[in-house]
């Protein structure tokens, strides 16, 4: 549902209350509950929209994340299972007066019957409930060392009043932004459903030799201006702490870069490396000694 105007589904302003947002809902899901609409597929489908319109506005999170990045950047961070977690539809529609109830579908989404039993439909798919704990998230330092050749972390961490430890093998390529899920152990639910997920987020520690770009890393190496002129070898450093030559071509240019293909990160999903470039920087005397003064007058006045 990309580009959805969740206020304009519910026909309230952006700027309306959490109280004019819930009778908005109560009066549209009057009109479009299956049970009003008789089995019109249109109606339920309409009542879909104004379900998840308010599910995401009703949500103080969810509404403020869905104002600063629009619904394109919104759709990015929630999926639909995730816009109806912890979202307790029974006692909403009980509130409201409505019948109904959930049961579990085929696919293994959440399902809700209305009045007598009839007419499901399923709010979310792929095994998620509606009942789920929150997911958590861990920020996770990592050396670069440890991003290239994998390794294992046992993680302390308070939740609720309570201490957690684990031990988590973290495999090569986890760079910054990367996540882990580890099933079930994220917070417990409080409808007595299954836990959420524990997210380990990856975050790499600068390092003084590298910059990372994505599965690429960067060496900067200093050349003298006769250097680029002339040609010169380099010895660069690799990220599993050997060195390798590098030939600088005559004429080399300040901020060249010289590709070590298959040199770099490997990537999480196949183990492909990315590659390491030598990044050129032509270094220029200042100031000039008398001596250097003369001899680039001299080369001045050849022309170059």
């Amino acid at each position: 549902m990309a580009d959805t105007d969740y206020y304009a589904i519910l026909g309230v302003s952006k700027e309306a209350s959490g109280e004019e947002i819930k009778k908005a809902y109560r009066r549209m899901a009057l009109k479009y509950h299956p049970d009003h609409a008789k089995g019109d597929p249109k109606a339920e489908e309409q009542f879909k929209k104004i379900s998840e319109a308010y599910a995401v506005l009703s949500d103080k999170d969810k509404r403020l994340q869905y104002d600063r990045f629009g619904s394109e950047g919104f759709r990015q961070q929630y999926s639909q299972e995730d816009i109806f977690q912890n979202f307790d539809f029974g006692n909403i529609f009980r509130e409201f007066g409505f019948g109904g109830g959930f049961t579990t579908g085929q696919q293994g989404g959440v399902r809700f019957s209305f009045g007598r039993g009839d007419s499901p439909f399923e709010f979310g798919r792929g095994g998620r409930r509606v009942a789920k704990g929150s997911d958590l998230e861990y920020e996770l330092a990592l050396t670069l060392p440890e991003v290239v050749t994998g390794t294992s972390k046992t993680l302390d961490f308070q939740h609720e009043g309570r201490s957690e430890r684990l031990t988590v093998k973290i495999p090569k390529g986890m760079i910054t932004g990367k996540k882990l899920r580890l099933a079930g152990k994220g917070a417990p639910s409080p409808m007595g459903g299954p836990p959420g997920d524990l997210y380990i987020r990856a975050l790499v520690k600068p390092d003084s030799r590298f910059v990372l770009d994505g599965y690429d890393v960067l060496v900067y190496r200093d050349v003298k201006l006769t250097e680029a002129v002339l040609g010169t070898t380099l010895s660069v450093p690799t990220l599993e702490g050997k060195s390798m030559n590098v030939k600088i071509p005559p004429g080399t240019r300040h901020g060249t870069r010289m590709r070590l293909a298959g040199q770099g990160i490997p990537q999480m999903r196949d183990g492909v490396r990315g590659d390491l470039f030598v990044v050129v920087q032509v270094i220029v005397p200042k100031p000039l000694s008398e001596e250097q003064q003369q001899l680039f007058e001299k080369l001045a006045a050849t022309g170059l």
